[in-house]
């Protein structure tokens, strides 16, 4: 058996923890199953993590590093808005796409794991998302270039359903997803919503 430094036996089995919530979910992650993925003896997973949730907090980690730092980058930029949002969706899924499983590690079964730090970890990640898709659209708005009847709340809870559809659309469309495409679709549709502004709401119906 080769010997990888720890550093290199930590990737691969965040890879295959990962993997392994993309492709079979959650109730299957196994400390078994993840040896199995990275042809190691369970003993041997526990020398690089002493956990499975200690596992999950590393990969929480890196998408506070990786995937936030960057998503920052973006949103703070000096481009107009609409063109910070599109490079925001696009940088969130194409982080996605190279990592499967996060969307649904952050987007449903984290929040069931049971663990107070895990579930700190993904309140803090989903509110700051949610908080910069914000701050994109309202300066949108100061610019002109959208409805001042947008309430920037709203417009970011209908942005934070699209990585759940990307998740839909790679289990349907398995590595044949125009990634491009995708993020294009995606603006179009939430700029027509801010472009026009809300439709007014519909009245009770009659009981």
């Amino acid at each position: 058996m080769v010997r990888h430094p720890t550093e290199v036996r930590q990737e691969q089995i965040k890879k295959a923890v990962l993997d392994i919530i993309f492709e079979e979910g959650l109730d299957r992650l196994t400390t078994r199953n993840v040896a199995h993925r990275v042809q190691l003896s369970e003993g041997a997973i526990f020398r690089h993590f002493p956990t499975k949730v200690a596992i999950l907090q590393a990969i929480m980690a890196d998408v506070e590093r990786d995937l936030m730092g960057a998503l920052r980058t973006v949103a703070h930029g000096g481009a107009p808005a609409e063109e910070r949002l599109l490079s925001f969706l696009c940088t969130h899924v194409g982080y996605l796409r190279g990592n499967r499983g996060i969307t649904i590690l952050l987007f449903s079964e984290a929040a069931h794991l049971g663990d107070g730090g895990l579930k700190a970890s993904l309140r803090r990640i989903l509110a700051e998302m949610k908080t910069l898709v914000m701050g994109i659209i309202a300066d949108g708005i100061r610019e002109g270039s959208w409805s001042t009847r947008v309430i920037p709340e709203d417009a970011a809870t209908i942005y934070m359903g699209i990585p759940v559809s990307l998740n839909v659309e790679m289990i349907l469309n398995p590595g044949g997803l125009d990634m491009d495409n995708f993020c294009r679709r995606m603006v179009a549709l939430v700029v027509g919503g801010l472009a026009h502004g809300p439709a007014p709401l519909l009245p009770h119906a009659e009981a």
